[in-house]
Order: C-alpha cells, then sequence, then structure tokens
C-alpha cells in the first residue's frame, strides 16, 4: 500500500516537473527565435547606417557608391559566405532610410544620431540582457522577411497599416503577401470615411461597430473557382468550408466559425443560414448568406427575418444585436437602401474570386478622398 501510494506521488512530481521544465524550455526557445528574428533586423539596420555614412546618394556619386557595394559584397562574400549581395546592401540602405524617418506606430521613432542607440551588434551578441535591452530601444517587432515586403510599399500610410496588422494579428510572411495582393488597405479605405482611412494608418483594422467588418469587396481568390464558369450555391458554400481558415483571414478580427446550414424551425416550418460565425470583438452573432447571382429584395427580406430570430430567440442579454451579411456576386445599392429600414444590422457585400486590381483601387481611393476634401 505505502510503495504505490509513494509511487503514485512520485509520478505526479515527476509529471509535473516534467512539465514546467518543458514549458520553460519552449519560451526559452520562442524567445530565442524571435531575439534571432530582432537581431537580424538591427543588424540590417546598423549595416545601412553605415553605408549611407560612408556612401551618401546623389548623382554625382551614383557610380562611386555601386563600385563601393559591390567591392564590399565581394570582400564579404569571401570572409562570411554567400548572402551578403550588393542587393541585399541596398535593401539594407533602403530600410535605415524609410525607418529612420517613421515618427508613429507600431515602430517607434528611431534615433538618427548613432550615440543614442545601443552600441554594436557586438553588445548584442554580448548577453541575453543586452539583447533584450536593443530590442527595447529599436522596437522592431517583425522579421526581416516581413520588412522586405512591407519596403515595396511606396505610401507610407499603407505600409504602415500592415505593419501594424502584421504584429496585432501575428501574419505569416504568406499571410501578408497575400493581404497586399488582395488589397486589404485599398478595400477596408473604400468602406470607411475618411477619419476612418486615418485610423487604418494609426491604428490597423479597429472593430467597433457592425459596418467596420466590411470591405470592398470581399475577396475569394483562394476558393480556386473560377470567375468565368457557373457554379451553385452550394458550391460556393463547399469552397468556402474546405478553405476556412483562409475565409476567416479574409473576414478580419475576431471571426469564429460556428455552423454551416445551420437550422432554426419557427412556426413549424426550417429555415437553414448559409453561414453562422461569431466576432469576439464586437460580440454578437454573424449571418452569411451567400447568393451566386445578382440581389433580389426577397434575399433582403429573408436575411432580416434571420437577424430577427436570433436576436429574439438565440442573442444573450449581454451581447450586441446580430448583424446579417449577404454575399452576392452583383448588387445594386438603390434597391438595398429602399428595402432595408435606415440603421439596419444587414449588409449586402459584393464578392470577387480574383485579386483586384491594385492600381484601379489606388485610384478610386485617391478619387474618394479628393471628394470628401471639396
Amino acid at each position: 500500500m505505502n510503495n504505490n501510494k509513494s509511487g503514485n506521488i512520485n509520478n505526479n512530481v515527476i509529471s509535473n516537473l516534467t512539465n514546467r521544465i518543458e514549458h520553460l524550455i519552449t519560451d526559452a526557445r520562442t524567445y530565442i527565435a524571435s531575439a534571432v528574428n530582432i537581431s537580424e533586423v538591427i543588424t540590417k539596420y546598423e549595416i545601412g547606417r553605415a553605408i549611407v555614412e560612408v556612401v551618401q546618394d546623389g548623382a554625382e556619386r551614383a557610380t562611386y557608391g555601386k563600385q563601393i557595394l559591390q567591392s564590399v559584397s565581394e570582400s564579404l562574400t569571401k570572409r562570411l559566405g554567400d548572402g551578403w549581395s550588393t542587393e541585399t546592401l541596398k535593401r539594407c540602405r533602403k530600410f535605415l532610410i524609410i525607418y529612420s524617418t517613421q515618427e508613429d506606430g507600431t515602430t517607434a521613432l528611431i534615433e538618427s544620431s548613432t550615440n543614442n542607440l545601443v552600441n554594436s551588434v557586438d553588445q548584442i551578441q554580448k548577453s541575453a540582457i543586452s539583447l533584450r535591452k536593443s530590442m527595447d530601444t529599436y522596437s522592431f517587432t517583425l522579421s526581416w522577411s516581413h520588412y522586405l515586403i512591407l519596403m515595396r510599399i511606396e505610401s507610407a500610410k499603407e505600409r504602415r497599416f500592415y505593419e501594424i496588422e502584421c504584429q496585432k494579428q501575428n501574419w505569416s510572411i504568406r499571410q501578408l503577401q497575400r493581404q497586399y495582393g488582395s488589397s486589404l488597405y485599398e478595400r477596408l479605405a473604400l468602406s470607411r470615411d475618411k477619419k476612418g482611412v486615418m485610423r487604418l494608418a494609426k491604428d490597423g483594422q479597429t472593430l467597433n461597430k457592425p459596418d467596420d467588418i466590411i470591405k470592398n469587396p470581399l475577396t475569394l481568390e483562394f476558393l480556386g473557382l473560377k470567375p468565368d464558369i457557373t457554379y451553385s450555391e452550394t458550391k460556393l458554400e463547399n469552397a468556402i468550408i474546405g478553405k476556412i481558415q483562409q475565409f476567416l483571414l479574409e473576414l478580419g478580427k475576431g471571426f469564429l466559425f460556428e455552423a454551416r446550414q445551420k437550422r432554426f424551425t419557427f412556426e413549424e416550418e426550417s429555415f437553414y443560414v448559409d453561414l453562422v460565425f461569431y466576432n469576439r470583438l464586437l460580440q454578437c452573432y454573424v449571418l452569411i448568406d451567400l447568393k451566386v447571382d445578382k440581389l433580389a429584395h426577397q434575399d433582403l427580406g429573408q436575411m432580416q427575418m434571420y437577424v430577427n430570430y436570433y436576436d429574439r430567440y438565440v442573442k444573450q442579454d449581454f451581447e450586441k444585436p446580430t448583424i446579417g451579411i449577404l454575399l452576392c456576386k452583383e448588387k445594386k445599392d438603390a434597391l438595398v437602401e429602399l428595402t432595408l429600414p435606415k440603421n439596419s444590422n444587414i449588409y449586402a457585400q459584393q464578392y470577387a474570386l480574383y485579386l483586384p486590381d491594385k492600381q484601379l483601387l489606388q485610384m478610386k481611393l485617391k478619387e474618394w478622398l479628393e471628394e470628401q476634401e471639396e
């Protein structure tokens, strides 16, 4: 009896201690991986500083600077191996130029004077304490691969938006590439007023009210459906369920998937909602009905009934009113406005099965902002 009790106690002690040590090791590995990524970014930033101090920009010194970078690249490759091409050195210089002048947002203002920064990368490598101090001083939060993508964005406001979203939502490189390629910034901006557009560059995408979740249009290119081929609503629904992770990313922040073809019965008649989500930030249900043809007023009336049912029989007292979204291939704003009551929580949103033309969206956004200023 005593031996068994002792054995059980020992097993529990061993298990608890093992779990504790495992967490410590896992946390340490995560921190080290993050520290390595940030130290690489800091290194590239300081390389850029060194290049700018020696090789000044200017037409009269362009040839001179190019020759210096090429020679430095060749020397570094001999000493350190591959990875130090002339293009890499140019990117480091560009990184310094962009982020030494940034004034707000996730990446804090970086002092232009070397004296106000951590002494060098050598100090970073001496101890974990100095590395942590360096990371706090520079306030970089993303990997070098993320910054390589961000540096391609010419607009400072757009670049800030994607940087904030990367940090807040922990976007991978692939997710950042997809969101930028799908013109997320322009699509959100076109769905907001001028103040809302300004907030995108300062705070990223914020969800304070129902229409904050709307994009213009919703881009579903990842479903693999060809826009010129006829497909049914069932096929569209199946494609979304098969790519639910990507669909949640496209929907935006705070969405949780609850059910497909959610049935509810009212007066002995059954109804089915195509897709049911919950948004934990808005604290409300979000019902989505799929339409592969032009939106009709009957579709809007049906969604109004779905929303009313959820508000009266499903929603808890502490939750916000239900949101209804009709995801359609084509809509007429005049019909939607005439059919729905004012301040309705129902939205007709178009979707596209291909990536939008970024230049076209940028032109629309520019024209729209100019109209707002008139």
